[in-house]
């Protein structure tokens, strides 16, 4: 069994894992929601897009499903203080889902243009919406977020919906969208033929450029907001306190990982090479390669999140000392080592058979094809 700071960095690592997991495979499905309504112009295009993901973006929800679970298990101080003070924003998510299983079903039961039209675009907010509300997220973690503990480590959120909505995490919402838009553009155009792909290489170019322009800005932005820093000591095999420890706010601390482990700037470096080998890969035709890339793009934007942030998970403004940190806001030691051995047993699995529903179902997604199934496509 690993000792207890061994697993606490396994599970901030296997989270990491699991969100990038979530934006990859589930992202690419939000990715071609969002591009629905503009790459398909017709009736006939809109169903060539809908089914490139149609038969198996319910099962991609499962790395969804799962990060919540693991940060709900791993990081129970995490989850109860993030799913109080962003309540209003994580409804706005689910709400934006609630389009997705009835607009996939339900959208071609009836032959009426109006009808279609409307779950076409209901199929966008499920697409469009979730990135941007998780990027806003993401945002205000780095500038920190309104929140402290009392006595008897209840949480109270000291901020408003509308503090979420600032300039930087807005910024932040526009990577985020426009990181998961050239994820779904690289796997409708790996997809598609034609015109239909012809408008999405255009659109996941102009995606690209948007999020490598909006990281950089966001990059060069994060130089001038007060990170956090412990200035405590720290015994990371203790038990989790997460008011035993001394936090200080400083400019630039959130690039201090990088100045102690120069190596960290590949990540930050392949989130937008990545972006611009996807766009260039989509043009020059090698499209399951632009996946690739895009994929590694998304890894880069999430991982750079991460290690600038590290060792704090959620960071609180009002009250620093109640910083939720990885070695302060984790679940016991037991508990830990049973969630290790039980992802070494099951993600396999989940990997495994993901990968064998991708190969049986490759392939082209045409006009033709539509036709020929009319009434079993969606």
């Amino acid at each position: 069994m690993f000792d207890y700071e061994t697993l606490k960095l396994i599970w901030w690592l296997l989270v990491g894992v699991l969100l990038i997991g979530f934006a990859v495979m589930d992202g690419h499905d939000m990715g071609v929601g969002t591009l629905l309504p503009f790459v398909g112009r017709s009736d006939i295009e809109r169903r060539v897009v809908i089914n490139t993901v149609g038969p198996h973006w319910d099962g991609n929800q499962v790395w969804f499903i799962t990060g919540g679970g693991a940060i709900f298990a791993a990081w129970p101080l995490v989850y109860a203080t993030a799913f109080s003070g962003f309540y209003w924003a994580m409804l706005a998510v689910l709400w934006a889902l609630f389009f997705r299983p009835v607009g996939f079903d339900y959208r071609s039961k009836i032959h009426n243009a109006t009808w279609r039209s409307t779950w076409d675009w209901g199929l966008f907010i499920g697409g469009f919406i979730p990135p941007v509300i998780f990027g806003v997220a993401f945002g205000n973690l780095l500038q920190g977020v309104p929140f402290q503990f009392d006595a008897y480590l209840i949480s109270t959120y000291t901020g408003t919906f509308w503090q979420l909505l600032n300039p930087f995490a807005l910024l932040a919402g526009v990577v985020s969208s426009a990181m998961i838009t050239l994820q779904g553009a690289t796997y409708l155009a790996h997809r598609t033929e034609g015109v239909v792909q012809a408008r999405t290489i255009t659109a996941g170019t102009g995606a690209a450029l948007v999020m490598v322009l909006g990281f950089i800005a966001a990059g060069v932005w994060l130089q001038g907001i007060d990170g956090y820093r412990i200035s405590s000591v720290i015994d990371p095999a203790a038990l989790p306190n997460p008011m035993g420890k001394t936090v200080v706010r400083e400019a630039g601390a959130w690039m201090a990982n990088y100045a102690a482990q120069p190596l960290l700037w590949l990540l930050p470096t392949i989130g937008v090479l990545g972006a611009l080998a996807a766009a260039a890969l989509m043009r020059w035709g090698r499209t399951l390669t632009a996946f690739v890339a895009s994929s590694l793009a998304t890894t880069g934007v999430i991982g750079t999140a991460g290690a600038s942030m590290f060792p704090f998970i959620m960071p609180s403004s009002t009250l620093p000392a109640a910083s939720l940190t990885v070695w302060d806001s984790v679940s016991s030691h037991l508990t830990l080592g049973i969630m290790f051995w039980a992802t070494v047993l099951f993600m396999p699995l989940i990997v495994l058979y993901t990968s064998w529903a991708y190969r049986v179902m490759r392939g082209k997604v045409t006009a033709a094809y539509i036709r020929e199934n009319e009434h079993g496509a969606y």
